[in-house]
């Protein structure tokens, strides 16, 4: 034991006294105080009683979600996507819908009540991509990054950490240019994308809550000579690049046809695989394909919620884990925000596809939704209980109808595979407590989103 304790006095930063916390190597640990000074953990002690002036924070105690995987307008399509038969091509007609009625204001808007709904499920980072980059027609506007920073200050707003995903968006499908609502999204080729992003970047170079980094949207919206350029610029930077990566049977089939090779085949010919590279949803993978994103130590962003609402299909997560491939989580489209239900999904839908039980531990789950969530953003001192680390605590009640019988042996199974986001009650983000008894720090989250969503969807109200 040290000679002086840590805890005695506060001396400007903040102690917290968990009941329980899940602290490395995953591991549920009763009576844990955290001393917070700043943005960080300073020191952490186990098994002691409450220090003086500690807050106590009821319930099993994790380190900050990472949503890995973002699109912030998405939100406004919850329950209406619902209501009709389809497949992903007619959803994605609604959702360009969406895109077409934002401006800089109305996306501030939405894009904070989004990022404040993620806060009350405990997410203290959001990796947004990002591509609804220009004005109606693709004219740009004044700023050329002015979708950008209202992404940024509406995380800021919420009490997120966002790494802001910037995507390269070149043609509405192979050898097709961009029509209608996507001419928003481009910004002609990949040297003007990269010139638009190093001005973001140098705007925000000493914010150390914001990772500026490159996505290319898919195979269907980069060509092989652009997408070169774009990872190019990635590792240049040394800063994450995402991709959505075989979602659908009709990209793979339209790859093969075009460049007689996968889309994973396509990006790791092209330099987009590696430890800072994350394949988004990854759903349709030859054995091939697992090897090489396996064997580049390329992360995979599972988005179960979303993969199920828009009929996607299944991931093999349990082969791409084993291969050497992190798992991370994310909500995606926003059908649900809660990162409980995408980490217990992907070994509940592993379990329909093979028809057998316990392919995860509930550790490895958490670790996708914290620190490999974290890392694959930029961020990889964040999603740990240590000392030096990001300072984002998120507590989870076990005394609620979803978890009530929880002991030290059970509290990670039971938040895994029981707890929802509703049952988060504490969330201190960077330092900042953003949530407290269940309420944000900016209020009625409830009413930001109906606001925000009602004035987006205008467009949709019939006129009387």
């Amino acid at each position: 034991m040290p000679d002086v304790n840590p805890f005695a006095d506060v001396d400007g930063g903040v102690i917290y006294w968990c009941e329980m916390a899940w602290l490395p190597p995953g591991e549920v640990v009763e009576c844990v105080s955290l001393r917070v000074e700043g943005t960080r953990i300073t020191h952490i002690q186990p098994e002691v009683p409450p220090p003086p002036g500690a807050v106590r924070l009821a319930g099993l105690t994790l380190p900050g979600l990472a949503n890995a995987h973002s699109h912030a307008f998405h939100r406004a399509l919850r329950g209406h996507t619902q209501a009709e038969r389809g497949t992903f091509w007619t959803w994605r007609e609604q959702m360009y819908g969406v895109a077409a009625q934002l401006d800089p204001d109305r996306y501030l808007a939405l894009a904070r009540a989004a990022f404040a709904e993620m806060s009350l499920a405990g997410i203290t980072c959001v990796g947004e991509f990002h591509y609804l980059h220009h004005g109606p027609g693709g004219v740009p506007y004044d700023d050329p990054n002015a979708m950008g920073h209202a992404l940024i200050e509406a995380a800021r707003d919420a009490g997120l950490r966002i790494a802001l995903l910037d995507t390269c968006y070149l043609t509405g499908a192979i050898g097709h240019p961009l029509a209608g609502t996507q001419l928003r999204f481009g910004d002609g080729d990949a040297v003007r994308w990269a010139d638009r992003v190093e001005l973001l970047g140098r705007s925000l170079r000493t914010a150390e809550d914001v990772v500026i980094g490159a996505a290319i949207h898919s195979i269907r919206a980069v060509p092989p000579e652009q997408m070169c350029l774009v990872a190019e610029f990635a590792n240049r930077h040394a800063i994450p690049l995402h991709a959505h990566v075989s979602e659908q049977r009709a990209e793979n089939q339209d790859c093969v046809e075009a460049y007689s090779a996968t889309p994973v085949q396509l990006l790791h010919q092209h330099g987009a695989l590696g430890p800072r590279s994350t394949a988004v949803h990854a759903t349709h993978l030859s054995d091939v394909d697992i090897a090489l994103l396996g064997g580049s130590t390329t992360h995979v962003c599972m988005c179960p919620t979303t993969e199920r609402d828009l009929a996607d299909g299944i991931g093999r997560a349990r082969r791409l884990l084993d291969g050497g491939s992190p798992i991370t989580l994310g909500s995606d489209s926003h059908a649900v925000i809660d990162l409980f239900e995408e980490a217990r999904a992907v070994e509940l839908d592993e379990r329909l596809a093979t028809r057998e039980r316990g392919h995860f531990r509930a550790a490895e789950l958490l670790d996708a939704a914290t620190a490999a969530g974290h890392a694959s953003l930029g961020f990889p001192d964040a999603g740990m209980l240590v000392p030096g680390a990001w300072a984002d605590l998120v507590s989870v009640r076990l005394d609620s109808v979803r978890t009530a019988g929880a002991t030290k042996g059970t509290a990670a199974e039971t938040v895994v595979f029981a707890a929802s986001a509703g049952d988060v009650h504490s969330v201190v983000s960077g330092g900042r407590r953003v949530v407290e008894d269940g309420r944000h720090m900016l209020g009625d989250v409830g009413a930001l989103l109906r606001d925000a969503v009602a004035d987006v969807r205008r467009w949709r109200t019939p006129v009387r």
